[in-house]
């Protein structure tokens, strides 16, 4: 099986253009806990090879690639000459994926609670037309006490409406069919999963809407109990991507 590597960062060196390719370097940094009676890793610099057409579909230039946040997918090598390949690993690309900005992020929240704050004055507004209007002349003993019971009746329709409340799971913001939202790290991905690579330009399209909306466009399907991944690896991608905490499931159950 051949190995498989993740780098997530900037670029530390300028962009610099061959025939068919082009290549950059990066650092990543180890974990800040090794194993107890392991010595902690350090940096490790990185040489990155990628595809002209690949990298030409990112947008990224030799001045933006400096600042833009990419995540690289690819595996590494030893087989590239020294005079090409000044970092400490090469590594070939095989999907490279330009990452929102903490900007972009903070703007998606923004346009959400804009959202939700409109939403919650258009229910207001609603309600205000719902309430009965009383006249300044005064009406027989009978309709008084009419009048009073539908009042009653009016006053009262809210009151069990918010009692009523508290019980339904609302979901917020989030795709069609969700039934949970499950933290990210608890989703276990089959081998067979792993093995695949997502289309780069699909999986781009996801990355921009969730820049868009703030969230998944679907919900990933998760086996109830197992937590194992039954369907949405690209999304699942993505979330790792954009580093979601969360993410919107709908259950399978186990065939009994």
């Amino acid at each position: 099986m051949p190995h498989k590597i993740t780098l997530t960062g900037s670029a530390t060196g300028p962009l610099r253009e061959y025939d068919r390719y082009v290549a950059f370097d990066m650092r990543e940094k180890g974990s800040p806990s090794a194993p107890k009676g392991l010595k902690k890793s350090t940096f490790i610099s990185y040489t990155v090879f990628v595809a002209k057409k690949a990298f030409n579909k990112t947008g990224l230039t030799k001045k933006s690639i400096m600042h833009e946040k990419i995540l690289i997918q690819g595996e590494p090598t030893l087989d590239i000459p020294i005079d090409e390949c000044p970092g400490e690993v090469g590594v070939i690309c095989f999907q490279i994926t330009v990452l929102p900005n903490k900007k972009d992020k903070e703007g998606n929240e923004k346009e959400a609670k804009q959202e939700a704050f409109a939403a919650q004055q258009e229910v207001a507004a609603t309600k205000q037309e719902e309430k009965p209007v009383t006249t300044s002349q005064p009406a027989p003993k009978e309709e008084k006490k009419e009048t009073k019971a539908v009042q009653l009746e009016v006053k009262q329709e809210p009151t069990e409406e918010k009692k009523a409340e508290p019980k339904k799971k609302t979901l917020p913001n989030q795709p069609k069919g969700t039934q949970d939202l499950l933290n990210f790290d608890d989703i276990i991905v089959p081998e067979a999963f792993l093995k695949t690579r997502p289309n780069a330009e699909k999986t781009q399209k996801v990355i921009d809407f969730v820049k868009r909306t703030g969230r998944l466009d679907e919900p990933l399907t998760i086996e109830k109990g197992s937590n194992v991944l039954k369907d949405g690896y690209r999304r699942y991608v993505v979330a790792k991507t954009v580093k979601m905490d969360k993410v919107p499931v709908m259950y399978e159950y186990q065939k009994s």
